[in-house]
């Protein structure tokens, strides 16, 4: 059974980074559509960056020019690289693997066509 685990949350002040990870077993990166969401307290839940099967990337507004989304196909781990964080970037960060719809894998993301969740990690950045 696929499973998907993030790690790399933590943290930080404004204008610091951190690196997300997402390990995935009973799944393989290389080749399938992945993606990130976040949710932060008394909010939505927020889809913020995607790579789709065929390679393509996209990115929310919020996070655009900040963030980088990568596979590392060798350990098999989808990352999400954090740049210039915000207070408002302060949310519980969630792997999401195995778009249903191949369509599905871009911005803007729904969570109901992904089929494996991870547990989340958090990121807090202060002010």
């Amino acid at each position: 059974q696929a499973m998907v685990a993030e790690s790399g949350g933590g943290s930080v002040q404004a204008g610091g980074s951190l690196r997300l990870s997402c390990a995935a077993s009973g799944y393989t990166v290389s080749g399938n559509g992945m993606a990130w969401f976040r949710q932060a307290p008394g909010k939505e839940g927020e889809g913020i960056a995607s790579v789709r099967s065929d390679g393509r990337i996209t990115y929310a507004a919020s996070v655009k020019g900040r963030f980088t989304i990568s596979k590392d196909k060798a350990k098999n781990i989808l990352d999400l690289q954090m740049n210039s964080l915000k207070p408002e970037d302060t949310a519980m960060y969630y792997c999401a693997a195995d778009p249903g719809l191949w369509a599905e894998c871009v911005i803007p993301l729904r969570g109901r066509y992904f089929g494996h969740w991870g547990q989340g990690t958090q990121v807090t950045v202060s002010s």
